[in-house]
């Protein structure tokens, strides 16, 4: 589903790019960040889309650098045919230039990342993945399943996985 309300924001960011280059962030960079990576690129895959487009995950913090994404949420995401294969990094300040949107998971995820953001421009990048739930559901955010058990992790994946879809769409029809 396109959200179309977002394709005046989107639109100049991705307008003539061969490739464009999407940033997911949470805290840790080990469950839904790497969570989303892998939803949206699996969405790519599905439309052959490969070619024009580059993923990568970060966190805002620093606890788990250079480690795999939380067993918890690779065997759940492994349920459901995602590899989660991806490094934990933090979030770098050339990530505002590299990267086209920069996806924040939740609200302190947005504050910090426009906290980190080095221009008044580059915030101007910074997206929440709420903005792209098609879903009826009563979050506006995506819930960090850390400390919750097997249904926090489920939820998060279904809610990943209406969000890359309905991005992956948003950011195609914006680009045309």
């Amino acid at each position: 589903m396109i959200i179309h309300r977002l394709i005046p924001r989107i639109a100049p960011l991705v307008s003539g790019k061969e490739k464009v280059k999407v940033l997911m962030v949470c805290l840790g960079n080990i469950c839904r960040s790497p969570a989303a990576e892998g939803m949206l690129l699996d969405v790519i895959a599905e439309h052959h889309a490969q070619d024009g487009w580059i993923i990568d995950s970060a966190g805002t913090g620093n606890y788990h650098i250079g480690q795999l994404p939380d067993p918890r949420m690779r065997a759940h995401a492994r349920r459901r045919g995602l590899q989660l294969t991806h490094h934990c990094r933090q979030v770098r300040e050339s990530d505002f230039e590299d990267f086209d949107l920069i996806i924040g998971m939740d609200a302190s995820n947005l504050t910090n990342l426009h906290r980190l953001a080095p221009t008044p421009e580059a915030e101007q990048r910074i997206f929440g993945m709420a903005e792209f739930f098609g879903l009826a559901t009563r979050y506006d955010y995506v819930p960090d399943p850390y400390y919750e058990g097997s249904e926090g992790f489920e939820l998060v994946l279904d809610l990943l996985a209406d969000s890359t879809l309905n991005l992956y769409d948003t950011v195609s029809a914006a680009k045309q």
